[in-house]
């Protein structure tokens, strides 16, 4: 599909060069890479895009992993205000990437119009109401048998599974979550930046002999939910938190990291790192070193 000034997607009206979309009169705009990623999608409406594409398309010449896709299409479903259960712009499909299912076509073009089949099955007003008693009487009457059986399968599934109880394991004393570091920088510019020292900690983390690390999957999902440290670290059923910022100034890259223990929430070890703004990958490397040597021997205290 030729891309045209706007495209109307689903609902939507996309200024495909200013990344404004509007609709019921309000408008908000996408980011660069949101707007290259849903672009992408919409050039093959209809059609399973893979993950690597959407990759080369978003993060053109960077290295990162799969997860900053999911993230990408979970921010975007958010703008859309698409939901992953009944996906009315963007589908997942399982293994082989993602699925843009809203109408694609040129904003000057009308919207499709209900099919003859769908105005045929409108029913006379009189037909409507009586079914709709018969339907309500129907309903009223199946309540205690829904009741009865919904009760059954509940006492039948304790019975079947007398060892499952409520209480969790205790988290293991060397587990540690590494939530997403925050892109504090102008503009916002170097969240790619961001994400990859997210993801370099966790697989430096996971390295470690002993170490229970969640992984990119998991920890992404608090970077656009907020939540208390205590409930981060029960849902994901570790000890610590790990989190951190990035900020930038001239060609200095500013990092700063620090360690809480999520039954207090308080921070334990902090620390800053400054380097040159030239190699990306070698800060990243650099960066990861130092931090994983200082939490190892932080957490073997056992504080």
């Amino acid at each position: 599909m030729e891309t045209t000034a706007k495209l109307r997607i689903g609902a939507w009206c996309l200024d495909t060069v200013s990344g404004d979309m509007t609709r019921d009169g309000a408008t908000v705009r996408l980011d660069p890479r949101s707007l290259r990623l849903l672009l992408c999608m919409a050039a093959r409406a209809g059609e399973t895009v893979s993950a690597e594409d959407l990759l080369s398309e978003g993060w053109p010449g960077v290295i990162v992993t799969p997860d900053s896709v999911y993230q990408a299409i979970a921010s975007l479903r958010r703008t859309l205000g698409d939901d992953s259960r009944q996906a009315s712009y963007i589908t997942n499909v399982p293994r082989q990437g993602y699925k843009l299912v809203a109408e694609v076509a040129p904003w000057d073009v009308p919207a499709a119009a209900p099919t003859p089949a769908a105005a045929d099955s409108v029913a006379p007003m009189r037909k409507g109401h009586a079914s709709r008693s018969r339907l309500a009487f129907l309903a009223t009457a199946c309540i205690p048998i829904a009741i009865g059986i919904v009760f059954w399968l509940h006492n039948t599934l304790a019975n079947d599974h007398p060892a499952v109880t409520t209480a969790q394991a205790a988290p293991s004393p060397t587990s540690i979550a590494v939530l997403p570091f925050a892109d504090l920088t102008e503009g916002m510019k170097n969240e790619v930046f961001a994400d990859g020292m997210t993801e370099e900690l966790i697989d430096r983390f996971s390295k470690l002999p002993g170490f229970k690390v969640p992984a990119p999957s998991a920890t992404f999902y608090y970077k656009d939910h907020q939540a208390t440290t205590a409930d981060v670290a029960s849902r994901l059923g570790v000890v610590y938190i790990l989190d951190g910022s990035v900020r930038k100034s001239g060609n200095t890259l500013r990092v700063a990291a620090r360690l809480m223990k999520a039954d207090n929430g308080f921070i334990i070890w902090s620390e800053t790192y400054d380097k040159p703004f030239d190699n990306l990958l070698a800060v990243q490397d650099d960066i990861a070193a130092a931090v994983t040597k200082a939490l190892t021997a932080t957490i073997a205290k056992g504080n």
